[in-house]
């Protein structure tokens, strides 16, 4: 099929591209990598008036680091954060996480914006910013505001991103460097969308978990934060039981639901051996680290 007519914009600036929001409001819709609008404009699931092409936007890709914390321009590709050393020394989960997101051709077109901001319910970088707390800058003509990720993402495809908002940047704060992480995700074949991902870091002391930051992919409407589960291991510690006992309350308070690929038991379920699985292999790289460090 082919998408319903429209008319286009690629502007040379987050600047211009604001003034275009402004200007057409909910008739428009913003493109980034493409990677998930196009095809929903081709089966015609999307069918804006205007799309405003952000790809000439230069200011909006970056990487760099500051008082801390990595940020991340909305238009960075999702190849360059894949090869990028600030993000494997600073931001390992995400680096982790980006080799499991499509393929080549996918990951040289996607952005870390057009991931957030399209909120698929099965895609690892909402789950990721979701584990490590990051801060979502948007833009619009009232201004600027800061929105933290477990508030950005409101439900199955849907944000707190208003018709005439832009997400401009990330920021994640740099992971301590005593900390293990690790993304686990279980699909079809590699390079499907997540039937169940889980995004992990841990920091501890011997078999004290100072703390623990776990969230999800593919487990319920949108990216969720298993705060519960969190809180087994920063109560109890790092053994073993205690990771078992997060990893079943993990699979307790996801939203799962059934379609082609899996029933909503099986999601929990895999809930469950992921969650496992991702702190067993956190906590062994903290422990490491720890050691090497000792």
């Amino acid at each position: 099929m082919k998408p319903s007519p429209f008319d286009y914009h690629a502007p040379a600036s987050a600047a211009e591209a604001l003034e275009l929001l402004g200007r057409y409001g909910a008739d428009a819709r913003l493109l980034a990598g493409g990677q998930s609008l196009v095809p929903l404009l081709n089966f015609r699931l999307s069918a804006p008036t205007v799309i405003v092409d952000l790809n000439r936007a230069a200011d909006l890709a970056y990487i760099k680091e500051d008082g801390g914390r990595v940020r991340l321009g909305a238009m960075t590709r999702q190849r360059a954060i894949e090869f990028s050393p600030l993000v494997r020394g600073r931001l390992p989960l995400l680096a982790e996480a980006t080799r499991w997101v499509g393929h080549l051709p996918t990951r040289t077109r996607g952005t870390v914006g057009g991931s957030l901001a399209h909120s698929d319910p099965a895609a690892e970088y909402p789950a990721v910013a979701a584990a490590l707390d990051a801060e979502l800058v948007i833009r619009g003509f009232a201004g600027e505001r800061v929105v933290r990720a477990v508030e950005f993402f409101v439900g199955l495809m849907t944000t707190a991103l208003q018709p005439d908002e832009m997400l401009v940047e990330v920021r994640m704060a740099a992971q301590a460097p005593g900390s293990g992480w690790a993304f686990e995700e279980f699909s079809r074949r590699h390079g499907d969308f997540a039937i169940v991902g889980i995004a992990a870091t841990v920091a501890v002391e011997g078999d004290r978990c100072r703390s623990a930051r776990l969230a999800a992919c593919g487990a319920g409407p949108t990216a969720m934060r298993l705060r519960a589960a969190e809180e087994i291991l920063e109560q109890g510690g790092a053994h073993d039981r205690h990771i078992d006992d997060a990893a079943a309350r993990a699979a307790e308070i996801v939203d799962p639901s059934a379609d082609l690929h899996a029933s909503a038991e099986y999601r929990r379920h895999l809930t469950r051996v992921l969650t496992r699985r991702a702190l067993k292999r956190a906590v062994e790289r903290a422990r490491n680290r720890e050691n090497a460090h000792g």
